[in-house]
């Protein structure tokens, strides 16, 4: 990897402030975001996230404070898909806009709808900026677009190549239309969309801002800089590592089609200064959602990363020292049209198990027990007949592995992700729903030496109307695992209570789609707990007498 060398003058002072100036755009893009989006998942939740890419290469300068960081590394290769399909960065003019969601080219799945945007001062390309948004709705077979059955990516709502939605400033009101005209809702993702751009149009002044008080010069040695002190901290890191070869292999639950589990299959290599993770020997691509986009994986495992190594600042340096190997023949490397709704949620979380699974071999004391890894994608559609259309996304919280030091934290976020729950009061207000009760799960935690984190147990009540549920998670069949003696957690479990008395889960108990609803029917969702770390014989006692004070672990 390649980069202007460093002016040997460069003030360290002078670095740290133009480093963080360039923090701080990538953070107050985010704020700008969720603070004019209409969407609770982005406006409460805050499924978004923001970043600087260089001008020539699409790498990433620096992201925001609240970005998941998932979105972060995939955006690297949404930018860089953006600059070869317009050819070349003489061809962007100031004030253009793409907008994408594709894939297969640098993309999650479709919900996660990416802009990139150039920035110019005087003629000169600045840098790129992009930031990305979970949209509740783009259409597809199932209200939310997460059809637990979609056995191709047409099924799962509307596809974006790279497409220019400002041309020079000017929003193109054809393209514009034909979005809204393929989702379900269309107006409150009109408020997404400007939101999303007066976010990049926030960053946009900024950044000329800055470029105006430095020379594009001291600008160019600041990032080649913090580009070479990534690198330097991640190979630091792994030179730290005893050399060898780890293996590791977890499962996914199913596919939603076929009940077979999708293997993960990690080969770890470390030798001297860099680090191999090669997947060859996974399942091969399967026909349900589970799929995963090249995109997803690679940047599951950069999070894996600065999960074990924290202060290492993620931008393209803290890449270098690291190779992915993915072979094309596995459900990891999703080709079109292969479903892919379930892998940004599901799949990458898997795959940072695995590689902390790896990782557990040479660094134990850093390394937690199964974490609940299901974000448990709930989606329901309906007409309400005193406010019209809606379409509900919930996912979820649940515990975290126990490690170590201690007990692992309930009801945590996503292990990619920094999206935060929706408040109760949001489904209430917005939708037809009431909340019965939002508590922890209680004993969905494996005991251990230390125990793991709790799930969350959310039951809601349709009040109004007909709606139409889909789901797709995980963790219901094969369970968050112990380490070092731990016991495992509880697994993800959904069941619909009808008001005639009847209950319904799911026959692949996390993956369904279109179940319908009734006034008086009640969805309950129950999320995963975290493992236990070493045998539960050795907990103090003390912690064992308090858990049952609390009423952690009930009879």
């Amino acid at each position: 990897m390649a980069h202007r060398p460093p002016i040997p003058t460069l003030d360290p002072l002078l670095l740290a402030v133009v480093r963080g100036a360039l923090q701080e755009i990538a953070s107050e893009m985010d704020a700008a975001f969720y603070s004019t989006a209409f969407s609770p998942i982005i406006s409460e939740g805050r499924d978004i996230a923001s970043g600087l890419f260089h001008p020539l290469t699409g790498e990433v300068i620096a992201q925001g404070e609240e970005s998941l960081p998932l979105f972060v590394t995939i955006m690297q290769q949404t930018v860089q898909h953006v600059l070869r399909h317009v050819g070349e960065p003489g061809k962007f003019q100031p004030g253009d806009i793409y907008i994408v969601n594709d894939p297969y080219y640098g993309g999650t799945h479709l919900p996660d709808v990416k802009m990139v945007m150039p920035v110019f001062l005087d003629g000169d390309l600045l840098c790129f900026l992009a930031n990305t948004g979970h949209w509740p709705d783009v259409g597809g077979a199932a209200p939310g677009s997460f059809p637990g059955r979609a056995t191709e990516i047409y099924q799962e709502g509307l596809m974006i190549t790279p497409i220019r939605l400002y041309r020079a400033g000017e929003l193109d009101a054809d393209v514009l239309q034909l979005i809204l005209r393929n989702i379900r809702v269309p107006e409150p993702r009109r408020g997404d969309i400007l939101g999303q751009v007066s976010a990049l149009n926030v960053g946009a002044a900024r950044m000329v801002a800055l470029s105006e008080r430095y020379s594009r010069e001291t600008l160019d040695a600041v990032i080649a800089e913090i580009f070479l002190r990534s690198e330097s901290a991640m190979r630091s890191y792994i030179r730290e590592l005893p050399d060898g070869v780890y293996h590791h292999v977890d499962y996914m639950d199913s596919d939603g089609i076929n009940e077979t589990p999708l293997k993960i299959a990690l080969r770890m290599t470390v030798r001297g200064d860099t680090l191999t993770l090669d997947f060859t020997g996974s399942a091969p691509p399967c026909k349900g959602p589970f799929n995963a986009a090249l995109g997803t994986t690679v940047s599951a495992c950069h999070v894996a990363l600065k999960h074990l190594f924290l202060d290492v600042p993620i931008n393209a340096g803290a890449f270098a020292p690291v190779e992915i190997i993915v072979p094309g023949d596995c459900f990891l490397n999703a080709r079109h049209p292969k479903p892919v709704s379930g892998a940004t949620a599901e799949v990458s979380q898997r795959l940072i198990d695995t590689v902390m699974g790896a990782f557990a071999q040479v660094l134990p004391e850093q390394v937690t027990a199964g974490c609940f890894s299901s974000t448990v994608n709930v989606t329901i559609g309906g007409d309400d007949p005193l406010k019209g259309p809606y379409v509900m996304y919930l996912y979820f919280g649940g515990g975290y592995g126990a490690h170590a030091q201690g007990d692992g934290i309930s009801n945590g976020c996503s292990l990619h992700s920094t999206a935060r729950m929706t408040p109760a009061e949001i489904y209430e207000q917005d939708f037809p729903f009431r909340v019965r009760h939002f508590r922890l799960r209680e004993g969905s935690a494996g005991r251990g030496r230390y125990r793991g984190g709790f799930g969350v147990d959310l039951e809601l009540e349709l009040l109004r109307g007909e709606a139409l549920l889909s789901m797709i998670g995980d963790r219901g069949v094969l369970p968050p695992a112990g380490r070092f003696g731990g016991e495992d957690a509880q697994g993800t479990a959904l069941r619909i209570k009808r008001r005639d008395g009847t209950q319904y889960s799911p026959p692949y108990v996390t993956k369904d789609e279109r179940v319908p609803l009734s006034a008086g029917d009640i969805v309950q969702v129950l999320s995963p707990g975290g493992a236990g770390y070493g045998p539960p014989a050795e907990r103090d006692p003390a912690l064992r007498r308090q858990d049952e004070r609390r009423g952690y672990f009930p009879g």
